[in-house]
């Protein structure tokens, strides 16, 4: 858990955002816990934990779906006002842009960006062609691009 706790939750609060990832993890390691007997490693264990992660992650946005308060945003942390402030606004945006990413192309462009995996991972992780895991990365990019410079966020 201690080595992978880290990854899964960048993935997770890039999926779901930061305020819901804490939730996602938790509920990923138990699922671990639970099917780890199963796992007959057909696939690199870290594979199928981000497998998890994504189903997981899964559930809690159709979760959000349903309530009416879904997009809270995360209270800045407390410690440098100015520091704290700057850096909750541009997890704000990103998470704000992210979120209006079609689902494919957010899963993998999260699953490149913040789960550090590599094209062929994100092609076997979804059952996608490398090509089109390629391509769903690269139109993800464009759009958080052009929506980050569109709401003034700067490079």
């Amino acid at each position: 858990m201690r080595r992978h706790a880290p990854a899964v939750h960048r993935l997770a609060a890039g999926m779901v955002g930061p305020g819901a990832a804490d939730d996602v993890v938790q509920e990923v390691f138990i699922a671990v816990h639970r099917a780890l007997r199963g796992f007959r490693g057909d696939a690199q264990f870290s594979t199928w934990l981000h497998r998890i992660t994504l189903n997981a992650c899964h559930k809690a946005l159709a979760a959000r779906q349903t309530l009416p308060f879904g997009d809270v945003p995360e209270p800045a942390a407390p410690h440098s006002p100015v520091r704290a402030g700057e850096q909750a606004a541009l997890r704000d945006a990103l998470h704000a842009a992210l979120a209006a990413l079609p689902a494919d192309q957010r899963e993998a462009v999260t699953l490149r960006e913040l789960g550090g995996l590599e094209y062929a991972e994100i092609a076997v992780l979804t059952g996608a062609e490398l090509g089109t895991v390629k391509s769903r990365i690269n139109r993800g990019r464009a759009a958080l691009r052009a929506w980050l410079s569109g709401a003034g966020v700067k490079p």
